[in-house]
């Protein structure tokens, strides 16, 4: 007989392993029990040597498909570390929260096909409940509020279960044994209905929500919301993070007033359809796009449209204004049963789409509460009703993006159903603290970093928060830090940050390590990118630990070591420092951010640069600007009037777009660049394989500086000629890709280096993408990208994090 304590680790609460541990025990005839801890599962078990030992590999090898198991440590009981007691039987214990906060609570899980089945089945008691769920599937990481994961510790902890409920909870054969969110109708939470009454209701008098208390008097809830969204009406609808903003996809004119009222005039907009047959209908789907789509995450997947009128697929005629002319759409099926059911009943009215759009006035942060969400949302006049619900959400989580390039997923936003899934940095010589990464401005997220106890670290990165430019985004940041500050029990030692003067979440890192006496470390943003890139390769054993690698970081906007703003940059990377070896040739920014606005000034300025104004290629970019516009830009350009200097290739692109007349004013971050690569894919009619092996070639270039002079001359001479400007947009990208490619293989042969990294936002352009990595692997390079962070500024916490840590063991072996 073998007596044994037994610790798992990992991802191990919220996904139904304790009762998986009570059915492997009763099979392996253990005795003993199970309880959650604060550092993750605990078992005593006592059982002959044989069957011991296939149990412990049972904990491992038959784990549940949410869980994450990544230790299980066996250690022997000495005799009297045990009560007798426990040789007889099995059972599940009560939580312990005597223990540090060192597990993994799992994120939400999308709806089972188990509880979809019981949802749709009429005989069934939770038939159109709208709250369904079971150890499979639910609410996670959403609704609790501290560890261990037990129902009193989330916000569940308001209903109590009834005696049905209760009865499935403590039965170990059955599939809701120990789901910490079960409910019914007649104990869990319900639906709500409130729509706005627009001067009929005298002020200051608002209607009693309708509340789906029963089955029927939910039905009528979701069938009055669909036939409002039916009507052209727009609706915010309570989600697992928060609301949406939904309307009739197929309704121009509910489109257009969705962007009028929530100020969002021309960025594409999601949908969500009923099933995969919904999406084939609309957009070209592969098979990782298919499991992205029907998985247990169940993300915005962002796919290649279908041609409008397909009729060979039956394709709804989706509104042209929910994604306009582009050639990517962003679909998401169903993840909460509520879901489910509003999508059954829209179908049953004809609408087989509809936009799922972020329930916040443009760049706020989405809305999580009741009450604050009448108030922003419906008061406010952008919805004209909502459907929320009685249970709190307790973090706030937008949907996740991906998309898949070359057969592989990159993620877009990283949020619900990924974050705060911790990732892997690299293993360093000695301990390092725990450090507080503090992210960028744009497309914020932050990270924590924790110890392990082999020196292995991991990082929490949180979810998306959004761009902190004002006080709302920066109290949903601060609100993401506190939360995994306290949720893991992680007490910052050190904090890194953008080493920009003028972001708000640098300024708190440098104010809270004078407060605090805390070391500091400011990273320049485009290392971070790189460094991102490094860390995920390295724990991935891609890459070794003291490798050095030629990074190649495009994006918009990052502060420079020599006061310039970056974004066309070449670094040569380790994980602790870099050297930046060639980059963009600098132009003025007349106005900083009114030239990242409308690029015509960023173009005029460009051009003014390179000596090409008087180009008779140039006469449609100056045609747009009024005379004032250009006789002020020529001056602060020429005075050096708040006229930053950059490098940035996000800007190069955004000049291209307004020289070729595509799009020569964002009214969304990025929107010219993104213009600019649609037009480059019609040109190449959607097949990379098609690209031609022409003559479009290198723009003149350097030891370390590439010179667009030649490149911007080939556009206005294209121009001059009449070229198409779709066609010109494609020769662009070669261009660059080309020129690229040739700089870094110059680079990598002088360096002795084999292996390039690319990250920036510049890369969330999938042409260019796919189009440099092939021509550097034609080079003999390998090429790095992320996978598991963003390649968009999404990842500069997890950079920062890196190079901190790197930093800090370099210290620490001084």
């Amino acid at each position: 007989m073998r007596h044994a304590h037994i610790h798992v680790t990992g991802i191990v609460q919220g996904v139904g392993m304790r009762p998986f541990v009570y059915r492997e025990a009763m099979a392996h005839g253990i005795c003993g029990w199970v309880l959650n801890a604060g550092d993750g599962v605990h078992i005593e078990a006592h059982a002959l040597g044989k069957a011991l030992d296939e149990f412990v590999d049972a904990l491992s090898e038959h784990a549940p498909a949410a869980s994450r198991v990544e230790r299980v440590e066996v250690v022997g009981l000495a005799p009297g570390d045990w009560d007798a007691a426990n040789e007889q039987g099995f059972r599940i214990v009560a939580s312990q929260d005597q223990t540090a906060h060192t597990t993994l609570i799992s994120p939400d899980i999308a709806t089972c096909d188990d509880c979809l089945r019981e949802l749709f089945d009429p005989a069934d008691r939770r038939f159109h409940y709208p709250f369904i769920n079971c150890t499979n599937c639910g609410p996670r990481f959403t609704i609790v509020r501290s560890l261990p994961y037990d129902r009193a510790a989330t916000s569940m902890d308001r209903f109590p279960m009834c005696p049905t409920c209760a009865a499935e909870y403590a039965d170990p054969l059955d599939r809701r044994f120990h789901a910490q969110p079960d409910a019914c109708f007649d104990c869990g939470p319900h639906i709500t209905w409130r729509e706005a009454d627009r001067g009929v209701t005298p002020a200051g008098v608002d209607a009693t929500p309708a509340v789906g208390s029963t089955r029927e008097a939910s039905d009528a809830v979701i069938e009055r919301c669909v036939e409002l969204l039916a009507g052209g009406g727009i609706v915010a609808i309570k989600g697992l993070g928060g609301f949406h903003l939904a309307c009739d996809a197929t309704n121009e004119r509910a489109v257009c007033e969705l962007r009028r009222r929530k100020r969002r005039s021309n960025k594409p907009l999601a949908v969500m359809v009923r099933g995969l047959a919904d999406v084939e209908r609309l957009c070209h789907i592969d098979g990782v796009e298919r499991n992205l789509l029907a998985g247990s995450v169940r993300p915005i997947v962002l796919l290649r449209r279908r041609a409008a009128g397909n009729d060979a697929y039956g394709s709804p005629e989706l509104a042209p204004s929910v994604a306009h002319d582009l050639p990517e759409l962003g679909v998401m099926l169903p993840y909460t049963p509520l879901q489910h059911l509003l999508l059954a009943a829209a179908v049953a009215h004809g609408m087989h789409a509809i936009v799922m759009t972020s329930g916040n006035l443009s760049e706020e942060p989405i809305e999580t509460d009741d009450a604050l969400a009448w108030e922003h949302l419906v008061a406010a006049g952008i919805a004209d009703a909502l459907l929320g619900n009685d249970r709190a959400i307790l973090s706030r989580y937008d949907d996740s993006v991906v998309r898949v390039v070359d057969g592989d997923v990159m993620l877009v936003r990283r949020a619900r159903g990924y974050a705060p899934q911790p990732l892997s940095l690299p293993a360093l010589n000695g301990t390092t603290p725990c450090v507080l990464a503090c992210g960028p401005q744009q497309k914020a997220t932050i990270a924590l970093t924790r110890e392990g106890t082999n020196g292995e670290a991991a990082c929490f990165v949180s979810q998306h928060i959004g761009d902190v430019e004002n006080g709302a985004t920066f109290d949903a940041w601060n609100a993401a830090r506190s939360r995994l500050e306290n949720l893991f029990d992680l007490a910052p030692a050190a904090l890194a940050c953008d080493m920009h003067p003028s972001y708000l979440s640098s300024q708190w890192a440098r104010e809270q390590a004078r407060e605090h006496n805390l070391p500091l470390i400011e990273v320049q943003h485009h290392h971070a990118h790189i460094a991102s890139v490094m860390a995920e390769a390295i724990a991935a054993g891609r890459l070794a630990p003291d490798a050095r690698v030629l990074g190649i970081a495009f994006d918009g906007t990052g502060a420079g070591t020599d006061g310039t703003i970056w974004g066309g940059e070449f670094l040569i990377a380790h994980l602790a420092d870099f050297e930046r070896v060639a980059h963009l040739r600098t132009w003025a920014l007349p106005g900083g951010a009114a030239s990242v606005h409308d690029a015509r000034r960023n173009a005029f300025a460009l051009l003014s640069e390179l000596n090409l104004l008087e180009h008779p290629g140039a006469v449609g970019l100056l045609n747009s600007l009024d005379e004032q516009t250009r006789s002020i830009t020529a001056t602060m350009i020429e005075r050096g009037i708040n006229s930053p200097r950059t490098s940035s290739m996000g800007r190069l692109f955004d000049a291209a777009a307004a020289i070729l007349g595509i799009c020569g004013q964002a009214t969304y971050e990025g929107e010219p660049a993104i213009e600019l690569e649609a037009a480059a894919w019609r040109a190449l009619d959607g097949e990379i394989a098609r690209f031609p092996d022409n003559n479009v070639g290198y723009f003149a270039s350097g030891p370390s500086l590439l010179d667009q002079k030649a490149l911007f001359e080939a556009l206005l001479e294209g121009i001059e000629a009449g070229a198409p400007a779709d066609r010109l947009a494609l020769d662009f990208h070669v261009s660059v890709a080309r020129s690229s490619a040739r700089i870094a293989s110059d680079i990598c042969a002088c360096e002795g280096i084999d292996t390039v990294a690319l990250s920036g936002g510049v890369f969330m352009n999938r042409l260019l993408l796919q189009l440099l990595t092939r021509e550097l692997k034609s080079a003999g390079l390998t090429v790095l990208v992320p996978h598991t962070v963003p390649v968009n500024d999404g990842c500069i916490a997890y950079g920062q994090a890196t190079v901190a840590s790197a930093r800090l063991a370099q210290i620490a072996s001084q």
